[in-house]
Parts: C-alpha cells; sequence; structure tokens
C-alpha cells in the first residue's frame, strides 16, 4: 500500500459495512471534514448481491463472506455453526435475507434504562425515520424520503393468506405493521428493496457519496492494528496487496467492523481483556475486560413441509424453462420469485400463548432447501423457522493468536439458559399449530423428515440437530454508563480519545427482531453526534 503509507484525513473508518456506508455518507455530505474509509472486502459488483433471492448464493461464498463458524457448541451436539459476516461494501446488509424489522420500543427503552443514556425508543425513532424511505407514506412511527427503501413483498402467494388464517385461528391477530405501535400479530415481512433491486447501505448510501472530493473509499483493504499517541487513536496500519501502511486520522478512528470484526480489532491492538491479550502475547495498552463479552444472537430452528398444490418457490424455479420465464418476470416488472426475501409470512407473539411482549419471531419461507441448506428440493415445499427475540444466553468472542489472520474463536453459547430452550421449543409448538390449522391444512401434504416431535424432549433433540445462526450477532462492545462498559452513550472507547465504535457490537442487548435497521439507526444517531463534535 505504498501510495497509502501517509493517507490522512479527518475521520478514518474501519469497516464499510452496513453501519461504515452510512457514516461515510452523513460524515460527507456537508463538506466539513475528509473521511476515509476502509474495507476489507469488494465492491458490490457481483450481480446476485442486487436480486433479491440472491442471498441464497451468498452465504458462505468464498469472495464475500468471511467463512466464520462458532466453536463447538454444547447444546448442539457439539456442532460447529456457521457464522455468515458479509466480506463486502455493504457487509451483511448486501448479503442478508433483506428483511426490514426494527424490535420492539421496550429494547431501546431497556438500553436507556441499563445505562445507555440518550437510547431511548423515543430518542431512536427519528433517526429511524430520518433513514426510511417506506411504500406507505409517512406517519408518526415511518419516514420518507430517506435512503433505505421499504416496501411490502413483491410477490402474492395462497400459503401467506393460509397462513395468517392458521394464525388466527390459534388467537394470533392479523399486523399490517410490525414497525409501528405494536409488533404482536401475524402478516407479511417488509423488505430493504428499491424498485427491483436490494436496497444495501453501499446502494443507498455509499453511492451517492463516493464521488465526493472528501471521500476516499479503500476497498480489499485490511486493518491489522490502531496506532496511538499517548492514549489517542491517530490512525490505522492496513494491508492491500501484501503491502503495509498508515492511514492516519487527524480527528477520530472510527470502528465499523461488526460485532466480530471490532473487538477483534481492539484485542489485537492492545485494548480488551488484559489477562487473555497477555496469554496470546499481545501487549496490554488499555485493560478493558468487556472487549469481547456478551455475544448474543438469535438461534433459528427452520422446519420442513411439503407442499400439496404447486404454488412454492421449489416449483416456479425447477426446471429451466421455469427459471427463464422467472427471470423474464423480474426484468419486466420486478415481480415474482426472484423478488422473494428470506421471509414472507411474518409472526411475533408470545411462546406460551399468553398476551403482552412477543418472545417469539416467526417466519414462512415460500421455498424449502435440502439438507445442506442451499439447494431448493425437488418436490414442492415450504418451511416455517423461528427464533426465540430476546435469548439469556450470551457468550464471548476471543482471539487465538495475535495477528489478524488466526482464526477467532466465537462462542455465543446457545441456549446456555435453560429458558431460552423452554421458549423455542414453545414457539415452535405454536408454529406447528399454525400449519396444522384447518386454513393451512390444504396446502399440507407431508411433514418434514423425519416428522413432527412429539413432546419437548423430541423438540431438543431436533434443535440440537438442526438449529442455525439466526445471523443477528451484536453486543460485544456494549453502550454503557458504567465502568464495565466499553463505550460511552456517544459511542467513544472508554479510558481512550480519538476512537469510536459505531455497529451492532454497541448493542447492551439482542434486539427483538433482525439487526440491520437497528444498525442503521446507530450509524445515523452517531454521525450526529460525530459532527456535534467536530464542530
Amino acid at each position: 500500500m505504498s501510495s497509502d503509507a501517509l493517507a490522512s484525513a479527518d475521520i478514518v473508518i474501519v469497516g464499510g459495512g452496513t453501519a461504515g456506508c452510512v457514516l461515510a455518507d452523513r460524515l460527507t455530505e456537508s463538506g466539513e471534514c475528509t473521511v476515509i474509509l476502509i474495507e476489507a472486502g469488494s465492491r458490490d459488483t457481483n450481480p446476485w448481491i442486487h436480486i433479491p433471492i440472491g442471498y441464497g448464493k451468498l452465504l458462505g461464498h468464498p469472495d464475500l463472506d468471511w467463512g466464520y463458524s462458532t466453536v463447538p457448541q454444547p447444546m448442539l451436539d457439539q456442532r460447529q455453526v456457521a457464522v455468515p459476516r458479509g466480506k463486502v461494501l455493504g457487509g451483511s446488509s448486501s448479503t442478508n435475507g433483506l428483511l426490514y424489522v426494527r424490535g420492539q420500543a421496550e429494547d431501546y427503552d431497556d438500553w436507556a434504562k441499563a445505562g445507555a443514556d440518550g437510547w431511548s425508543f423515543a430518542d431512536t425513532l427519528p433517526y429511524f425515520r430520518k433513514s426510511e424511505d417506506q411504500a406507505r407514506g409517512s406517519d408518526s412511527f415511518h419516514g420518507v424520503g430517506g435512503p433505505i427503501s421499504v416496501r411490502d413483498p413483491a410477490i402474492a402467494s395462497p400459503l401467506g393468506d393460509a397462513f395468517i388464517a392458521g394464525g388466527n385461528e390459534i388467537g394470533i391477530p392479523f399486523q399490517s405493521d410490525f414497525n409501528g405501535p405494536s409488533q404482536t400479530g401475524i402478516g407479511y415481512y417488509q423488505m430493504a428493496v428499491r424498485g427491483r433491486v436490494r436496497c444495501s447501505t453501499a446502494a443507498a448510501y455509499l453511492k451517492r457519496a463516493k464521488n465526493r472530493r472528501n471521500l476516499r473509499v479503500l476497498t480489499d483493504a485490511t486493518v491489522e492494528k490502531i496506532l496511538f499517541e499517548g492514549g489517542r487513536a491517530v490512525g490505522v496500519e492496513a494491508r492491500r496487496s501484501g503491502v503495509s501502511g498508515r492511514i492516519l486520522a487527524r480527528n477520530s478512528v472510527v470502528l465499523s467492523g461488526g460485532a466480530l470484526a471490532t473487538p477483534q480489532l481492539l484485542m489485537l491492538s492492545g485494548i480488551g481483556p488484559a489477562t487473555h491479550l497477555q496469554n496470546i502475547g499481545i501487549d496490554v495498552l488499555l485493560d478493558s475486560p468487556g472487549v469481547g463479552v456478551g455475544l448474543q444472537d438469535h438461534l433459528n430452528v427452520r422446519v420442513r413441509y411439503r407442499c400439496a398444490q404447486p404454488v412454492t418457490i421449489n416449483d416456479s424455479l425447477r426446471s429451466a424453462f421455469g427459471k427463464l420465464k422467472s427471470g423474464l418476470r423480474y426484468i419486466a416488472k420486478g415481480e415474482g420469485p426472484l423478488m422473494v426475501a428470506a421471509g414472507y409470512g411474518a409472526a411475533f407473539f408470545r411462546s406460551d400463548g399468553s398476551h403482552g411482549r412477543p418472545d417469539f419471531q416467526g417466519y414462512l419461507l415460500l421455498f424449502s432447501t435440502d439438507d445442506s441448506g442451499r439447494a431448493l428440493e425437488r418436490h414442492s415445499g415450504f418451511m416455517t423457522s423461528g427464533y426465540q427475540l430476546r435469548p439469556k444466553s450470551s457468550g464471548a468472542l476471543r482471539l487465538t493468536g495475535p495477528n489478524q489472520d488466526d482464526p477467532l474463536s466465537i462462542d455465543p453459547a446457545y441456549l446456555n439458559d435453560d429458558e431460552d430452550s423452554r421458549v423455542l421449543i414453545g414457539g415452535l409448538r405454536r408454529l406447528q399449530q399454525i400449519v396444522a390449522s384447518d386454513a393451512m391444512r390444504p396446502w399440507v401434504a407431508g411433514d418434514f423428515v423425519p416428522g413432527i416431535p412429539a413432546d419437548d424432549q423430541e423438540w431438543m433433540e431436533y434443535i440440537r440437530a438442526n438449529a442455525s445462526a439466526g445471523h443477528h450477532f451484536c453486543g460485544t462492545c456494549r453502550i454503557g454508563s458504567d465502568v464495565s462498559a466499553v463505550v460511552s452513550p456517544r459511542l467513544q472507547v472508554r479510558g481512550l480519545n480519538g476512537l469510536r465504535i459505531v455497529d451492532a457490537s454497541v448493542m447492551p442487548k439482542i434486539i427483538s427482531g433482525n439487526t440491520m435497521a437497528p444498525v442503521v439507526m446507530i450509524a445515523e444517531k452517531a454521525s450526529d453526534m460525530i459532527l456535534e463534535d467536530l464542530r
């Protein structure tokens, strides 16, 4: 990186993912400061990034996914669970399932009660609205004109109607807006799509900013260490094409690598639990025991069903003619099977059937995959899936060596708390009741193999053998007002100057839903904080 050995800007952003692209745009739009955005992955030129159904081609992609996996999970038959993370501009917003879910108002109020001052729902709602371009229009919960285009599904399916009617049969009311006053109910997911293409933060924010003179974007560049002078972050050391160089920050360094890469970089730079760093052979700059602690994710469980009628994505894309027909429909009208996100029908409810704040999120998917989870099954099929919204279990991320290329020890500690298993089984049972309802019965030709579990023990055996990551990793550098928090409510790393964190790692607790929309909100709010401190 000889040409960039002494590159400098007011602000250096490490990570051009979901949050980093938002920051790069917002911090440069007024012209007040210069920014260098550094991304380890490539530009978002792969066509499957932009076609909504393409997410199935992206998970595990050798060039676009970091290819992480967890350490063996005791409660999942010692399996190492795949951990997809986007390695491309836009990060996981370029590779995820496109669903737009904010979580519950109580999530953010709980953050504030736990010491994240200024992060209540009332504080964060304006930033959700600012980021949103809601196809249904503006109201007190939704915005229009923002960068993230949010729309309803671009495909109609009788399975969705039957799923909703089945939920109504067991007492789950219809819900038209899961991002409105109440999350409870059953309905359809909205998705982050503009026209017929994915609306990642690279497409929504960075694309409009990339030609500004005060923004420089470096791709295929891996940051290996944060540079400090007298307790202040002054830049980073990065590697590109095998050559290392320094990139200096006149004002601040902002870490936006996500819940895994951000604590990794902190620890590689000497910031983290002192004993762990010393054991790895890293000189301690700051003993910060909270770095890497509190790792959470949703544990997802899918159930496959045979469909009695040829109305699924499996049927549409089984043959070469079907693929051609679907492709032409997508090109001509921006609708059909290629517009399908990772969830179609949505359900948020109490796992025990009571009324109150939902603790389970369910999905109806208009396709079914084989045991690998990658290829569509040859027969007509659909799936349900779901997870506990607020798991009590949390784990940690740790280093295995002193170098950036050393593998990470990723331990979300799935189901370490017995309450998590109880809620998960209860929620899966309620999804099973929906599929067994009068409304859905005509569409179901058979259960998944080897059959619906008969009791809690069989459900637990199924979960142990089949559960997968929910792809919502967070919490490893939490916001707080106490001494164990990694960052202050203004996202400044405690004990150091000139260093901020803006990504999912700062979440004090996992939110009740998918994490892209909350990360965008965090970056929008952080942009205002950074600009305020610059002025």
